[in-house]
């Protein structure tokens, strides 16, 4: 069982770096006045509608809608959704229109929305202040876990149940890893709930090599409560104790405007 999961974690890395050369051969332009348009005004003759009306604004995203922070998330992660939903790979359960939505956008411009979302990064403070509100969520009647038993399993995971530990792929407080890990530390809670058990019930399944179905798999309505409620606190912050830097990302593209 140990030699299977390096294995399977040595196949994925793999599959990460062949995708991020693959971004980085390809010589992508992007134009980032569009990808900010397209967010903020949508796209009229396809009738997509603007994407800050349900990820607001500041692109921190709804626990009262379920939609998730897609600010400063890994750009080759977005691409991959958006193309999912597209493709119908990935079906949108929360507002049923990201797959109407993806349809409605050229292949480059999906580019120009993932570029413009990838790069708009928050001060410290602003996203501090825009995490979920956990008890605000609770007065409202939904369950919510615990944060110091979802630290955990986010940092150790559940060796019983064959549960790895979040950060092993996504990194310390599940900040992500390029291409393939994307952030989830600061998302919101109620989307984070809602993904976790669609890839426990299999409702979901574009992760490559099923690492997310195999690993929700063993974690009940509790594990999964207790995750989210660490991942959507300022307590999961991206930066490490005594660094106020973030780790470097790949741009894998030019931009013009």
């Amino acid at each position: 069982m140990r030699y299977s999961t390096k294995l399977v974690l040595g196949l994925l890395f793999a599959f990460a770096l062949a995708a991020s050369s693959a971004f980085a051969s390809g010589g992508l332009t992007v134009d980032m006045d569009n990808g900010e348009n397209i967010y903020n005004n949508g796209k009229e003759d396809t009738g997509v509608p603007a994407c800050q009306g349900c990820h607001m604004p500041d692109g921190m995203g709804s626990d009262d809608l379920g939609t998730p922070r897609l600010a400063g998330q890994i750009f080759q992660f977005i691409v991959k959704q958006m193309e999912d939903y597209a493709l119908d790979k990935r079906e949108d359960t929360t507002m049923y229109i990201m797959n109407s939505n993806a349809k409605g956008l050229t292949s480059q411009e999906r580019l120009d929305v993932a570029a413009y979302i990838s790069q708009w990064q928050h001060d410290r403070e602003t996203v501090d202040a825009s995490v979920s509100d956990l008890n605000a969520i609770k007065a409202n009647g939904v369950e919510v876990g615990e944060t110091h038993l979802g630290k955990a399993i986010v940092n150790h995971g559940i060796s019983e149940k064959g549960v790895a530990a979040c950060r092993s792929c996504h990194d310390y407080n599940g900040r992500g890893v390029e291409p393939l890990f994307p952030m989830i530390g600061q998302q919101k809670y109620t989307y984070l709930v809602a993904q976790m058990k669609q890839w426990r019930e299999g409702t979901r399944s574009n992760d490559p090599q099923a690492i997310m179905r195999n690993v929700a798999k063993n974690m009940s309505d509790e594990d999964i409560n207790n995750v989210a409620a660490y991942l959507s606190t300022k307590e999961a912050s991206p930066y490490s104790l005594g660094n106020s830097r973030l780790p470097h990302r790949f741009t894998p593209f030019e931009t013009h405007h």
